[in-house]
């Protein structure tokens, strides 16, 4: 029988040697051999080698030494670590010319890289995320996010965690009726993270210590733009604490009573949207929110300025004056 057939059988491999197995082995290395009838529950000792037929009795089977077993087993690992350092080496050696180069290149050439794909934009968050320092700043529009991309954020977040790295995230309103959302608050506990939301958002934005920041480069995701010139930085990170000092921290409640109109914060928003010709799907869009739910604040905006249509809605916003009462 063949190795194959062992690990389907006992689905394990060497380095996991079943429990049956190790004490099997053992005794025969003390006894200098064992009968065959005694190892028929672990017969992963003869696939793996470490039991061999007794020349002079077949009824019995002799142990192979552990130092000759480990030297059989490490001895292809040792070439193949010795060909993958050979092969360091010599990328190393290959990319000299190029790095030479690199040295005496102006900066401009390196200040914006466009990243195709989420394999080559996860490995360059990879890679600014172990180069951080201090703090990082992220701007995620939209509503609660999908509980599989809040486990990929603790899994890139916890090392940060464990570093002391800082993280001030914005988010838009909607998520603060998000499950998911808090839960990965609560993982995140005691973590020099803050969280402040707001209305409506730019883009997504990730910076890391003013050094490198990430932009999407389509409306896709499917491309982002790694911006590692100093200006850019840097006017990308004031137009983030712009953003966060007139967002409200999640700790802090937002009022959602109705005002003596009987309008609520999220419906004025919508107003001021609608005033501005956005369809339904774009207005929900903006506000990170279900194009269903934004349609039953439009319902109930209706129903409160008394108007029979779209149209009529319109000029009711505009004549009732609830968009000018509140900055």
């Amino acid at each position: 029988m063949g190795m194959s057939g062992t690990e389907q059988t006992h689905h394990h491999s060497l380095t996991d040697l079943c429990a049956e197995g190790k004490q099997l082995y053992a005794a025969a290395l003390r006894a200098g051999r064992i009968a065959k009838r005694e190892i028929e529950t672990a017969p992963c000792l003869v696939d793996f080698a470490l039991l061999h037929p007794d020349p002079d009795d077949p009824d019995w089977l002799r142990p192979v030494a552990p130092s000759i077993a480990l030297a059989q087993r490490l001895h292809p690992i040792e070439r193949e670590i010795q060909e993958q350092r050979r092969q360091s080496v010599d990328l190393t050696t290959s990319f000299d010319e190029f790095m030479a180069i690199s040295a005496q290149a102006p900066p401009s050439i390196h200040a914006i890289t466009v990243l195709e794909g989420s394999h080559r934009i996860n490995a360059a968050l990879d890679v600014a995320t172990t180069e951080l320092k201090k703090e990082v700043l992220t701007v995620q529009p939209g509503g609660g996010r999908p509980e599989h991309l809040l486990s990929q954020a603790i899994t890139r977040s916890k090392p940060l965690i464990d570093r002391g790295i800082s993280m001030r995230t914005l988010y838009q309103h909607t998520v603060r009726y998000s499950q998911n959302t808090f839960a990965y608050i609560d993982h995140l506990a005691g973590a020099k993270m803050e969280i402040r939301t707001m209305e409506q958002l730019i883009e997504r934005l990730i910076i890391c210590d003013d050094v490198v920041a990430f932009i999407p480069a389509r409306d896709d995701d499917g491309a982002a733009l790694e911006l590692r010139h100093p200006g850019l930085v840097s006017y990308l990170t004031k137009i983030f604490d712009h953003l966060w000092q007139r967002a409200t921290p999640l700790v802090q409640p937002l009022s959602a009573a109705p005002d003596a109109e009987g309008i609520t914060e999220v419906q004025r928003s919508i107003a001021k949207l609608l005033v501005e010709g956005l369809v339904d799907e774009a207005i929900a869009r903006r506000l990170g929110m279900n194009v269903r739910t934004c349609r039953a604040h439009i319902a109930k905006l209706a129903a409160a300025l008394g108007s029979g249509s779209r149209a009529q809605l319109g000029f009711l916003i505009a004549q009732s004056g609830i968009l000018g009462e509140r900055d």
